[in-house]
Parts: C-alpha cells; structure tokens; sequence
C-alpha cells in the first residue's frame, strides 16, 4: 500500500536552493570572466574566428 511522503522541512529546502544558487553564480562569474577577456582581447584558452574581410568592407 502507498505510504505519504513526509514533508521536506523550510531549512532542508532554503539549504538545498542556497547550493543551487552558489552553483549558478560561480558559472555565471565564469563565464563572464571569459566573456570580459575575449573583449579585451587576453583570452589564451579560447580561440575564435574572426572574419577580417566582412569587418573591413562594412566600414
């Protein structure tokens, strides 16, 4: 027979949210930071195309 699942207390799950939120905001500095050093042009981790051609014609 079906027994009922107790009930998660509001500190369980306050904890529980708060691990979640610390996971989001470290890969979300993350990428920030990588987005910050593909601007300024220091990124050596991350290599992308640029097309020199279509840049220069536009102006």
């Amino acid at each position: 027979m079906a027994v009922p699942k107790k009930r998660t207390s509001k500190s369980k799950k306050r904890i529980r949210k708060n691990v979640w939120r610390e996971k989001t905001k470290k890969i979300a500095l993350k990428a920030f930071s990588l987005a910050q050093s593909i601007l300024t042009g220091r990124s050596k981790s991350f290599y992308y195309a640029t097309d020199k051609k279509v840049s220069e014609s536009a102006k």
